[in-house]
């Protein structure tokens, strides 16, 4: 831990569905004066988020679904095109278990094999939410069901396979503007995990 930071004070001031915090703290600038600091952090918790991706067919599995934050700043419809993702829950033992768990209610697909390629802050200048980052190779056959997302939570999710040039393209022309989404296809663009 940094001996930079001391004096923290965290207060509550939500605490619903995710947990918000004032946090006051004392900070040592790098010229060694100490300075009072208080900022708000929203306290999500972590996630996972994974890319399907079918070599022969060359096609990704991309999700679509009414995104409230996203329509408030400015997307007319409120929907975005995204990986499939979701939080980890108390009784995850792990991110891979959580995001089988996420693609197997989000696309109905059984992955048996994710492959972990990093792990990254969604927006850490206010959330402490960390992202763990996954690729899978899908078949149609490991489609069990439906997906759709989970009735209980209101989800209503759509699933798109698309083919992996086009997505690429939607990312460049701005149809495709989720962050973890536009990382992903890029890690697969630069790897390239499906040739083209």
């Amino acid at each position: 831990m940094t001996k930079r930071i001391k004096n923290i004070n965290r207060t509550i001031l939500s605490d619903k569905f995710f947990t918000l915090s004032q946090v006051k703290f004392n900070y040592q600038l790098k010229d060694g004066i100490w300075v009072e600091n208080k900022w708000e952090v929203l306290e999500r918790g972590n996630a996972a988020a994974a890319l399907l991706y079918n070599i022969e067919k060359q096609t990704v599995i991309l999700v679509k679904q009414f995104r409230l934050p996203a329509y408030m700043n400015g997307v007319e419809d409120g929907f975005l095109l995204e990986v499939p993702a979701g939080m980890l829950e108390n009784d995850d033992t792990s991110a891979e278990e959580a995001m089988k768990r996420e693609l197997l209610e989000e696309t109905g697909y059984n992955i048996p094999k994710l492959t972990k390629i990093y792990s990254a802050f969604a927006t850490p200048g206010g959330s402490t939410e960390r992202f763990s980052c996954f690729v899978g190779e899908y078949t149609g056959e490991m489609k069990i069901n439906e997906g759709g997302g989970l009735d209980t939570e209101n989800e209503d999710i759509e699933i798109l396979e698309i083919p992996f040039t086009k997505a690429i393209e939607m990312m460049a022309n701005g149809n495709i503007i989720d962050a973890k989404t536009i990382m992903l296809l890029q890690h697969a663009q630069i790897n390239k995990l499906i040739p083209v």
